[in-house]
């Protein structure tokens, strides 16, 4: 399952419930980041499941969408029915929502 940037920013305009779980490394968040984003780097994510809700969408986001797939992949074949990839990541975020934010 995915989310497009678009659908994601009505989602948070509006006040939906979510989460957007940023799985990037540290040093790709600091470049730039979404507010309000939880940010579990991929390589944490397995010790942080017990952070995770499972009761509203898990839109899970990286640089362009590629480790995201990967990750709501693996989160669905082990319960978490709620995630979402975001297509096109923080870059898209980037491109067709929020310009301010720096590209990489």
């Amino acid at each position: 399952m995915y989310i497009d940037v678009h659908n994601l920013n009505t989602m948070r305009r509006s006040g939906d419930p979510h989460t957007l779980l940023d799985i990037r490394e540290s040093q790709e968040v600091e470049v730039c980041a979404v507010d309000g984003s939880l940010n579990i780097a991929m390589s944490e994510l397995l010790n942080r499941l017990d952070e995770l809700p499972q009761e509203h969408p898990l839109v899970v986001m990286c640089h362009v969408g590629g480790r995201s797939a990967q990750v709501v992949q693996w989160m669905r074949a082990n319960g978490f029915e709620n995630a979402l990839n975001l297509v096109g990541g923080i870059n898209a975020w980037s491109a067709e929502i929020d310009p301010s934010l720096p590209t990489y």
